[in-house]
């Protein structure tokens, strides 16, 4: 398990609505004000402003486009141990296991490893106990097709109520601005976290993607 402190630099945050019925005239107008004021802002940012991601939040369940890619939560369960292809790994604590789905937008890419944040600030790297070949960083993402595989995560089981994960790009050498992510509630609420917290499974076996 690694635990660290959040320290996530500000960032900006889209709910990624979309809006139809504006006139020629006045989208374009709004194109040279927006660019008017991308300008002043980005002459007043600071560093860690400029290495900020650029968040879409969504929930489980429901698609969450992060422009260059795409995810989908689609079940979380808790268990005690999980078998992989390396073998059977165990844990004191929990194993959330993050089953999602992604694709992407223009051209074939992998997704990196996520994060997993609490409420109360603190932040959740994925078990070094999976290896990733068994996660949904192995495959390549695909324009027009959804890849399907788990995430897993060893946590207290306090860390579960209101839990979200971060869908990222893979790290870079390269310091993008403004990089993509996604960040997806759970839905683990008050009496969904005392349910998982009560009846983990024994052993979750990991399906190949």
């Amino acid at each position: 398990m690694t635990a660290t402190a959040s320290r996530r630099p500000p960032g900006r945050r889209s709910r990624a609505r979309r809006q139809g019925g504006s006139r020629v005239l006045g989208a374009l107008v709004g194109l040279v004000l927006l660019g008017g004021a991308v300008g002043l802002q980005t002459r007043n940012l600071t560093p860690n402003e400029m290495d900020a991601p650029i968040t879409t939040v969504g929930v489980k369940g429901q698609e969450v486009n992060a422009g260059r890619f795409a995810v989908r939560v689609n079940s979380v369960t808790v268990a005690r141990a999980v078998q992989g292809a390396s073998g059977k790994v165990e844990t004191e604590q929990l194993f959330l296991i993050v089953q999602a789905s992604a694709t992407s937008a223009t051209k074939p890419m992998h997704l990196g490893t996520p994060a997993l944040l609490t409420p109360d600030g603190v932040t959740y790297d994925a078990t070094d106990k999976i290896e990733p070949a068994e996660t949904l960083a192995n495959p390549w993402i695909q324009p027009g097709f959804w890849v399907s595989g788990n995430f897993v995560f060893e946590i207290p089981d306090s860390a579960l109520e209101g839990a979200r994960v971060v869908f990222k790009l893979p790290g870079s050498a390269l310091v993008e601005p403004f990089e993509p992510e996604a960040e997806v509630d759970l839905g683990i609420d008050g009496p969904a976290a005392a349910r998982l917290k009560s009846a983990p499974s024994d052993v979750y076996i990991l399906k190949k993607s």
